[in-house]
C-alpha cells in the first residue's frame, strides 16, 4: 500500500471508531492489553555476597563430547528470593556473547532437596529460585555443552586442548559487585594434561585442582588453557615480576621454536617495558594455542592473553607473518583497556550493559601499539609491518561506508553486529575503530614528533597515560576529556578538533597524513608485497579489491566485494562462485591473468557465475591491471615511521 493511501485509510478507520464508541468508554472487546513487566533483578551494589564463599567445580574430562559439567555450592543467609546470573556482557567482546544457550541440565537444589527455578521472562541469563526459612546451601549443577561444529560457535574443546573462560562456567547471585563475589575454583582435567591460568599454579591433588579463593571479577580475568602437549617457556628470567609464554599444540611437534623466535618473545617483554615504564601486574601469563581445531582467539585479560594461533606458527614462520602481532596486541591491552579503561565500558557486574564509545583508543591505540611492538621486538620485519600498515592505508582509503558512517558509530558494531558476516563490508562498516584507529594514533604520533622536532612522541603519551604506579591492579577509568589534556602535556596542539574530525564525522578519504609526515605515500603496483601474499596463503585466497573489487578463495567462492566497484556493477555478491573465468576454469592464477592482459584488451573480462542453482556470465569492464598497495618513500621528508619501527 502507499504511503497516502495508508494515512488515508488509517484516518477512516479512526472516524468510524470514534462514531462507534462514545468518549469515555471501555476499549471494544479483544483490544490488546500491554502485559506488565516483570521486576527487573536486584540492583547492583558495593557490598559483599553475605552468604560466603561459592565453591565452583568444574569437571573438563568429556573431551570427546565437549562437555563442561559444573557444580556449585552457595552458602545462604536464610530463605527467600534468590536471583543467580549467567554472565552476559563479557569484557574483551565488548558486547552481550555469553553463551547462554549452551546452558544445558540446570537442577537446583537447596539443602539437599530438589528446587524449583524458573528463568526470568524479560532478563532471560537471569534465574529465580525461592528458597525457604532456614535455608543454608544452594546447590547447582548443569553443563556447558560447548561447540562441537563451526555453525555451532567457537570450538573451545578437543580431545587434544581446551580453552576454558570462567564465565561460560558459572551462575552467580545478583546484586552485588562482581568484586564481592568470592570463590572458590576447582578443575578435574583428563590424566596428563597441562594447564596455565593466571590464577596460578592450583593444589594438585588425586583430583581435581584447587585454586586459591579470589572474587568473581578476577576468577572471569583469569581463563585457563590446557592440553595434551604443553610447553612453558620464561620470557624475563630474573625479571622485577614473572612473565611465561604458555603453549599448547594439537602435536608436541608444533611446540618446537627456534632460539631466534623465543629471542622475539622475550624482546617483546623488554620492548613493552620500555614503552610504558611499568607493570600493572604481578605475573603475566601468554596464553597461546598453537591449533587448527581450536578457536582462533585473541581476548585481553589484565595478568594474562588467549591467543589462538595456527599450529605452523613456528614451522612455517613466513607464512605466519599475520598471527605474529597478536600476543604483542593483546599484551598491550593489560594497560590500555584492562588498568586504563573507559568510563563507559567498567561495569560492575557482567549483567550490566557496556557502553562501547570510546573503542577507538581501547582497540584503536593497542592496534597501533600492536604492530609497532611486533616490529621493535622483531616479531614481524620492517618489510612486512609496512606490508601491513600499507594494505590498512588502502583498505579503509577506499572503503566508501566511510562517507555515511563515522569511525564513531563503528564502536557500536559490537553490540549491533556482534562480529556476524557482513553482505557489504565495505559500504556497512564493521569495528573499523581497529584499523582506522591505527591511522588516526600514527598520525598523532607523527605529528607530535613534527612538533617537538622529535623530541617527544607518542610513547610519552603511553607511558604519561598508560603507565603509571608499578603494580597497581585496580582499573582507573577515563573520558575523552582526559586523553586530550595527556595528549596536551604530551604537546600542546588542538586535539580536541584533531579528534572531533577524524572520529565524529564523516569523509572521503581515510586519515592518512601519519603516513606522509612519517616519510611514505600509499601507492599501488602489480606486485604484491610478502605480507599480501602470506594472508593470501593463509587465508587460501585472493584479495584483488583494489582491482576488480572482490576477493575470492581458492574454491573460487566470493568472500567480499567492494561497494560500487566493477564486480559489485556486475551484480556479483558475496557467497556466488567464479567458475570460469574467459571460457578456462577457474584458478587464481587464470584470473591474474585475465586481470593483467585485459590492459591491453578493449574486451571485458569474462566471468561465469553460478549463485545456487543459477549460472550467468558477466562482463566485468576493467582495464586498470592487477593493484596491490604499498608504502613509498618520499626522498625529502625524514623517514619518521621508521624510527617509530624501530627498537627501543
Amino acid at each position: 500500500m502507499r504511503f497516502g493511501a495508508l494515512i488515508v485509510c488509517a484516518a477512516l478507520m479512526a472516524s468510524a471508531a470514534a462514531a462507534q464508541s462514545p468518549p469515555g468508554s471501555p476499549s471494544p472487546p479483544g483490544s490488546p492489553e500491554l502485559a506488565p513487566m516483570p521486576a527487573p533483578p536486584p540492583k547492583v551494589r558495593d557490598v559483599a555476597y553475605a552468604g560466603g564463599t561459592i565453591e565452583l567445580e568444574v569437571d573438563a574430562t568429556d573431551v570427546a563430547r565437549a562437555i563442561f559439567r559444573v557444580r556449585e555450592r552457595a552458602p545462604l543467609k536464610g530463605g527467600g528470593p534468590v536471583t543467580l546470573l549467567y554472565p552476559q556482557w563479557l569484557p574483551g567482546d565488548h558486547s552481550p556473547t555469553g553463551q547462554i544457550e549452551k546452558l544445558a541440565g540446570l537442577r537446583v537444589a537447596i539443602d539437599g532437596k530438589p528446587a524449583t527455578w524458573t528463568r526470568d521472562p524479560v532478563e532471560v541469563f537471569a534465574f529465580h529460585v525461592d528458597a525457604p526459612a532456614g535455608a543454608r546451601v544452594l546447590e547447582l549443577e548443569f553443563q556447558f555443552v560447548s561447540a562441537t561444529a563451526g555453525d555451532q560457535g567457537p570450538i573451545v574443546m578437543t580431545p587434544n586442548g581446551m580453552q576454558l573462560e570462567w564465565n561460560s562456567m558459572l551462575l552467580y547471585p545478583a546484586g552485588h559487585y562482581a568484586t564481592r563475589i568470592m570463590f572458590a575454583p576447582k578443575l578435574k582435567l583428563p590424566s596428563g594434561w597441562g594447564y596455565a591460568t593466571a590464577l596460578g599454579e592450583g593444589t594438585a591433588g588425586e583430583a581435581p585442582i584447587v585454586f586459591p579463593v579470589t572474587d568473581l571479577a578476577t576468577l572471569v580475568d583469569s581463563p585457563l588453557f590446557a592440553g595434551k602437549h604443553f610447553r612453558r617457556i620464561d620470557l624475563d628470567p630474573g625479571g622485577r615480576s614473572p612473565v611465561f609464554l604458555n603453549m599448547f599444540g594439537d602435536t608436541a611437534r608444533v611446540l618446537d621454536a627456534t632460539d631466534e623466535q623465543l629471542k622475539a618473545h622475550r624482546s617483546l617483554v623488554k620492548q613493552a617495558d620500555l614503552l610504558f615504564g611499568s607493570r600493572h601486574f604481578d605475573h603475566y601469563d601468554f596464553l597461546v594455542s598453537l591449533s587448527d581445531e581450536l578457536e582462533a582467539v585473541g581476548l585481553e585479560h589484565h595478568r594474562s592473553s588467549e591467543n589462538g594461533v595456527g599450529r605452523d606458527y613456528f614451522s612455517d614462520w613466513s607464512g605466519s607473518v599475520a598471527d605474529r602481532d597478536l600476543l604483542a596486541h593483546e599484551m598491550t591491552h593489560s594497560w590500555n583497556g584492562k588498568y586504563r579503561r573507559p568510563y563507559d565500558l567498567w561495569t560492575p557486574n557482567f549483567n550490566t550493559p557496556m557502553r562501547d564509545s570510546l573503542l577507538w583508543m581501547y582497540e584503536g591505540q593497542t592496534q597501533y601499539w600492536g604492530q609497532v611492538l611486533a616490529a621493535r621486538a622483531g616479531l614481524v620485519s620492517r618489510e612486512e609491518a609496512l606490508g601491513a600498515l600499507a594494505r590498512v592505508a588502502a583498505t579503509h582509503d577506499r572503503r566508501p561506508g566511510r562517507t555515511w558512517k563515522p569511525l564513531v558509530d563503528t564502536t557500536n558494531d559490537p553490540i549491533v553486529a556482534n562480529r556476524a558476516p557482513a553482505a557489504w563490508r565495505s559500504w556497512q562498516r564493521s569495528e573499523d575503530y581497529y584499523e582506522e584507529g591505527q591511522l588516526i594514533w600514527l598520525e598523532a604520533d607523527t605529528l607530535i614528533r613534527e612538533k617537538t622536532g622529535g623530541a617527544r612522541s607518542l610513547d610519552d603519551f603511553a607511558r604519561l597515560f598508560l603507565g603509571g604506579h608499578d603494580g597497581q591492579w585496580a582499573p582507573v577509568t577515563y573520558r575523552r576529556e582526559d586523553i586530550i589534556a595527556a595528549l596536551n602535556a604530551t604537546a600542546p596542539n588542538d586535539w580536541a578538533g584533531f579528534l572531533t574530525a577524524r572520529i565524529d564525522r564523516t569523509s572521503a578519504h581515510a586519515p592518512l597524513d601519519g603516513l606522509v609526515r612519517g616519510g611514505y605515500r600509499l601507492v599501488y603496483g602489480e606486485t604484491a608485497s610478502a605480507y599480501q601474499k602470506s594472508i593470501d596463503a593463509k587465508l587460501k585466497g585472493l584479495d584483488l579489491l583494489f582491482s576488480i573489487g572482490l576477493s575470492v578463495g581458492d574454491d573460487g567462492r566470493i568472500r567480499e566485494v567492494m561497494w560500487d566497484g566493477p564486480a559489485f556493477n556486475q551484480g556479483l555478491t558475496v557467497g556466488a562462485r567464479i567458475v570460469a573465468v574467459n571460457g578456462e576454469s577457474f584458478s587464481g592464477d587464470v584470473l591474474k591473468q585475465a586481470i593483467t592482459e585485459a590492459r591491453s584488451e578493449r574486451a571485458a573480462i569474462d566471468l561465469l557465475v553460478q549463485s545456487g542453482d543459477r549460472y550467468r556470465t558477466v562482463g566485468v569492464d576493467y582495464h586498470d591491471g592487477l593493484r596491490y598497495p604499498a608504502l613509498e618513500r618520499i626522498a625529502d621528508k625524514p623517514d619518521m615511521l621508521g624510527a617509530i619501527l624501530t627498537p627501543r
